[in-house]
């Protein structure tokens, strides 16, 4: 039985009064997309809560598919997020007053994790729709890298693979307005919701043909009938968070 989608965005941040990430997750909840349900959430700003809450939202979700999405208003497209920087440097604090300048995400952990998106399929998939949408290589320093970087944290050595990534959103129109209209992108709600729905369409058939991996297949045999139950495996304890 296939698995869920998982789509995370973010609560408003920043004295904005939207967040187009948590409008375009909201519009996903229900959907079926490729042949699969979509899981759709909403998590606060909140450094030092994201990796227990990102946790739970995963095992809540039973998802092989995990795209998280935020808001970087300097971003003229969709930016498909290859890396994620064990690093957090906030140039305003988060919605609970928490600053971090210069601080690890976890002590002792990889200086960076990449992301095991389909990055040239899901570019091909963009912008043979003419959406604007390019690979980055800097998720910044905020609470989206630290999502990108918690998220692989906990699914890599997950049983069965996760696929996980994240896209940065540029402004919407009237965010761009308030900003200064002159000089700041934006795109519109009804693109940015279809250039994910494309990010998925690309996934999921991609995911669909990869070679089961050794030890899922061991399970598989193993667990028969009583396997259809089975709850994705996410290890706790990889890294110490750091407060």
């Amino acid at each position: 039985m296939a698995k869920n989608i998982l789509v995370a965005g973010f609560e408003p941040f920043g004295g904005d009064k939207v967040s187009p990430s948590e409008m375009v997750a909201r519009g996903f909840e229900g959907r079926v997309v490729a042949g699969r349900s979509v899981v759709a959430r909403v998590l606060p700003v909140e450094t030092r809560t994201l990796r227990e809450r990102m946790e739970t939202v995963l095992r809540e979700a039973d998802a092989d598919i995990v795209i998280g999405l935020g808001q970087l208003g300097v971003r003229t497209a969709l930016s498909i997020e290859r890396v994620a920087i064990n690093v957090l440097d906030f140039e305003h604090a988060d919605n609970v007053g928490v600053m971090r300048k210069g601080d690890s995400i976890a002590r002792g952990g990889p200086e960076a994790r990449l992301s095991n998106l389909p990055f040239d399929r899901i570019i091909a998939a963009l912008h043979e729709n003419a959406i604007p949408s390019s690979i980055s290589n800097s998720a910044g320093t905020f609470v989206g890298n630290q999502l990108l970087y918690e998220t692989i944290a906990l699914t890599e050595h997950a049983i069965p693979p996760v696929v996980a990534g994240f896209v940065h959103l540029p402004y919407l129109p009237a965010q761009a307005v308030a900003a200064g209209s002159a000089s700041t992108p934006s795109m519109s709600l009804e693109l940015m919701r279809k250039g994910i729905e494309l990010v998925l369409e690309a996934v999921v058939p991609w995911m669909d043909q990869r070679p089961a991996a050794p030890s899922a297949i061991a399970a598989g045999a193993a667990g028969g009938a009583a396997d259809k139950k089975r709850q994705m495996w996410i290890p706790r304890g990889v890294k110490e968070v750091e407060r």
